[in-house]
């Protein structure tokens, strides 16, 4: 990881801190806040008249009453591709759906051409602005996805980029293992030849490379079948790597289902989700990760199941869904705002749903909170209102991103 020389111990006074420690608690607003960070991590937070000996002798810089959040954490991305899909996006303003493209050879297939003929250099290359569009916002933690290889080689390629980036960014990354996003041009109607041949040894040989923090797959007509995947979760499971799922994005398979069946961490799209799929995941503990750019994108009508997410309480995380095709959005600031506005969250479910419900979505445990002991990510922002972040359109009120203690 790129670190700067971090400052051994750091007080940090005079701000307003949403500490966004549990659901109960909202915000967690402290009023006249505190910190102290010391190697990378918060030691202490609290009121800053009752800043302990020896922290309060120390100097300390003051925010002067700014709002300070948990950095952002964007836990589902497929920031890492070849080329773009202008065309499609104009295709499917001229009437055609994303179904039909994709089964025309367009759609995910279309960025596996692009993605197959660039090198390692050309994709880090265009993976770094979209993904200092995002730290630009105040995000600490990018999931990145393969998916756009379905063959050996370039799997192994684009989770390589993935690590990469964290060499030359402060930025913490997640990869996902996503060889089953499509069925390539070389297996249509062979699904399960697919998963055996390709997508099962290719993940064996990921993990064998330390490339592979979790397993993700796309359950859904134009992808595959929930018992299609049986084989890559018992794997996953067999390697005890944590799985999540693309689910009932498009229509209803059941892959919540499926997924809660191997606890998977989240489940993620599901517009498409009933009351059935969303017990489920409510008895597995799992995160419905939620991707309003992608309903944006595509100008579906369905909503997710937002109040029965509430009911059951299933934590609702959000994320860009960076990508190409369904979601060309490198801003979780925007993704906050369409969350409130399209699905109807509140902000403060928008913000949670960038910090805490994100950390759990990808299984971190040490970050999206500000509490003690948790890692020094922080975000401090030229607002008074923590509903701010999601209300504005556009407009980036960050003043300054705190990575591990830096910045």
């Amino acid at each position: 990881m790129v670190r700067a020389n971090r400052v051994s111990q750091r007080v940090l006074r005079n701000c307003r801190i949403a500490r966004m420690l549990d659901q109960q608690s909202g915000y967690g607003l402290l009023e006249d806040g505190a910190l102290v960070l010391e190697e990378g991590r918060i030691v202490w937070v609290g009121r800053q008249d009752a800043l302990p000996e020896p922290f309060a002798q120390r100097p300390a810089t003051d925010l002067e009453g700014r709002l300070v959040t948990p950095a952002f954490i964007d836990c589902h991305t497929h920031i890492v591709h070849g080329g773009n899909r202008a065309k499609e996006f104009e295709m499917r303003l001229n009437g055609e759906s994303y179904e039909a493209i994709a089964k025309a050879g367009g759609g995910i297939i279309s960025t596996v051409s692009a993605t197959r003929l660039s090198s390692e250099d050309a994709l880090l290359n265009e993976a770094l602005p979209r993904v200092d569009a995002l730290i630009a916002e105040g995000v600490s933690t990018i999931e990145i996805k393969s998916g756009y290889g379905l063959d050996r080689d370039t799997e192994l390629k684009m989770l390589r980029v993935a690590r990469r980036i964290s060499k030359v960014r402060q930025v913490e990354v997640v990869t996902s293992f996503l060889g089953a996003h499509a069925i390539p041009a070389e297996y249509k109607g062979r699904a399960t030849e697919y998963m055996s041949d390709v997508c099962l040894p290719t993940l064996r040989a990921a993990v064998a490379e330390g490339l592979v923090d979790g397993v993700d797959a796309f359950c859904e007509g134009i992808a595959f079948q929930a018992e299609e995947l049986v084989p890559l979760f018992e794997l996953a499971q067999s390697l005890n790597i944590p799985m999540k799922l693309h689910a009932e994005q498009l229509s209803n398979l059941g892959g919540a289902k499926f997924a809660a069946r191997y606890g998977a961490l989240s489940a993620d799209h599901l517009e498409y989700l009933d009351e059935s799929g969303v017990l489920a995941m409510s008895g597995a503990g799992m995160v419905a990760v939620l991707l309003p750019g992608a309903y944006y994108t595509l100008r579906e009508t369905q909503m997710p199941p937002v109040d029965l997410f509430r009911k059951y309480n299933v934590p609702m995380a959000l994320s860009s869904d960076a990508n190409p095709g369904s979601s060309p959005m490198t801003s979780l600031l925007l993704t906050m705002n369409m969350a409130c506005t399209l699905f109807r969250l509140t902000p403060e479910e928008a913000l949670s749903g960038v910090t805490r419900n994100a950390a759990k979505a990808l299984g971190l445990g040490d970050r999206g909170v500000i509490t003690e002991g948790y890692r020094a990510d922080l975000a401090v922002w030229n607002v008074k209102d923590p509903a701010e972040l999601a209300y504005r359109i556009g407009f980036n009120p960050l003043y300054k991103r705190i990575w591990g203690g830096d910045g």
